[in-house]
């Protein structure tokens, strides 16, 4: 759902002075008022699903910037390096999030090389 038509169906659903609440606390104050643990096992539904999706996106962008990294020597390796170095640390991140801390596997699992773990602090 685009931003203007969320604070189109707040003003018609919340009134006008909560039509410029952030769409989460909207989500939240509309599960609420739905009544019940159903909305509220609806909305918990919505997150989870938002939250898988967000980490297969990153996943595949970390995938893709590692294997061009793997793909590229030469001039402008160093691009290429920061590249994957900001996908891998925003997956790491999204994983974490998500209350997956142990990275041991992702690493061997992703191939990913000593060089960009080194440039995001890991050791």
């Amino acid at each position: 759902m685009n931003g203007a038509l969320t604070v189109k169906l707040a003003h018609g659903l919340l009134g006008a002075n909560m039509a410029a609440m952030p769409s989460r606390d909207m989500l939240l104050h509309l599960c609420r008022r739905a009544s019940g643990e159903g909305a509220e096992a609806a909305f918990r539904h919505e997150v989870a699903e938002e939250q898988a999706a967000a980490l297969g996106r990153m996943g595949r962008k970390a995938e893709a910037a590692l294997a061009a990294l793997r793909a590229h020597e030469g001039e402008g390796r160093a691009a290429v390096l920061k590249t994957a170095t900001d996908a891998v640390w925003c997956f790491f991140v999204q994983r974490e999030v998500m209350g997956l801390r142990d990275r041991a596997q992702i690493v061997a699992d992703y191939q990913i090389p000593r060089e960009v773990m080194v440039r995001l602090g890991a050791r």
